[in-house]
């Protein structure tokens, strides 16, 4: 089990629940811009929210970011390491930096004691498209112990400044490397492991290989938080965090839709109700499961373990709870009368 970590007030590894995270888009300089997409993210589900910190007008507006949202702040730092001393005395809650791009020993030493004055940890992220020339000629290009070697010489720089508080990710967007890699680190540390498959790309594919990248490790018992890093709406990232910690039960934040992928038998146009059910769902904050059949005969036996349910037949349906029929319904109202059910769970 991965060691425990802090990150303003939200605790992750040693157990804790996996904390979903993302990234704002805008220009970290343009606070009013940020704050708004934060407590947009916020209202999403976004547990821990991390802004760029390219110059050091964007570093003074972390304080004044800070005072406006809920949530914990991350700070996104590269090759300048008085950025991460700024943010450290405007009061961010993590700092996302790597060591060795930031220049000497002294200012390695700098940020990690500003970092321990002011208790913020520090997660070393190592991205597989910034991997150090000499670990690239080593392995022969951006390999799982590349990344895990990588990423260990960045601990092994702080700790030699007696600084521990560490989180660590190696992302890559190749998914079968990006799994291995976190496997292998996962071997070599008890440091919390922040998931994510990088450069993933647009919502119709990113989220694929999100939910095969990060919740195939999930399942693993590997990670502690997650970031979904997608080519949209920073919103759409938190939604789909939430929804693949649903698909392995990891976190109920709502109704589990579950339904047949029709066939033969089945005799009613279920795909555009499966669709209405889905849609009306969506407000819906009940931890339950639903569920639409395409089968009659064998629908309810087969979703037993659904809270309620609906199966079609000819010109009519069936209403059902935990495999047993409640009562026949015209095909025409299923979709109310299964709304009307869930109505009274």
């Amino acid at each position: 089990m991965s060691r425990q970590m802090n990150i303003g007030g939200v605790t992750i590894g040693g157990g804790a629940a996996v904390a979903i995270q993302s990234m704002c888009s805008t220009r970290t300089e343009d606070v009013a811009a940020t704050v708004a997409q934060i407590l947009r993210l916020e209202q999403a589900g976004c547990e821990i929210v991390r802004v760029a910190v390219p110059t050091m007008e964007a570093a003074r507006a972390i304080g004044q970011i800070k005072k406006a949202i809920h949530i914990p702040l991350v700070a996104d730092i590269h090759f300048d390491y008085r950025l991460a001393l700024q943010c450290a005395a405007e009061g961010v809650d993590k700092i996302r930096i790597n060591p060795g791009n930031i220049g000497s020993q002294e200012r390695v030493r700098a940020v990690a004691e500003a970092c321990r004055r002011h208790h913020i940890p520090i997660r070393i992220g190592v991205n597989g498209g910034s991997l150090e020339k000499p670990l690239l000629e080593q392995y022969g290009g951006v390999t799982a112990q590349a990344l895990v070697d990588s990423a260990m010489g960045h601990v092994r720089l702080l700790n030699d400044c007696g600084f521990d508080d560490i989180c660590l990710s190696v992302k890559c967007s190749h998914v079968p490397t990006n799994m291995q890699a976190y496997t292998l680190l996962s071997r070599q540390t008890d440091y919390p492991l922040h998931l994510g498959v990088t450069e993933a790309g647009t919502p119709e594919m990113g989220v694929l290989k999100s939910a095969i990248g990060i919740g195939g490790l999930l399942c693993q018992g590997i990670g502690d938080t997650i970031r979904v890093s997608l080519t949209a709406d920073p919103a759409e990232e938190v939604v789909a965090a939430k929804r693949i910690l649903q698909a392995i039960d990891m976190r109920r934040s709502g109704p589990n839709l579950i339904s047949c992928p029709t066939c033969g038998r089945t005799k009613y146009d279920m795909i555009p109700i499966a669709r209405e059910v889905e849609r009306r769902l969506r407000d819906c904050t009940k931890p339950i499961t639903v569920a639409v059949m395409g089968c009659a005969v064998n629908g309810p036996g087969e979703a037993r373990n659904a809270d309620v349910g609906i199966a079609g037949g000819d010109g009519e349906g069936l209403l059902f709870r935990k495999g047993e029929i409640l009562y026949k319904v015209p095909q025409e109202h299923l979709v109310d009368a299964l709304m009307a059910e869930i109505e009274k769970l």
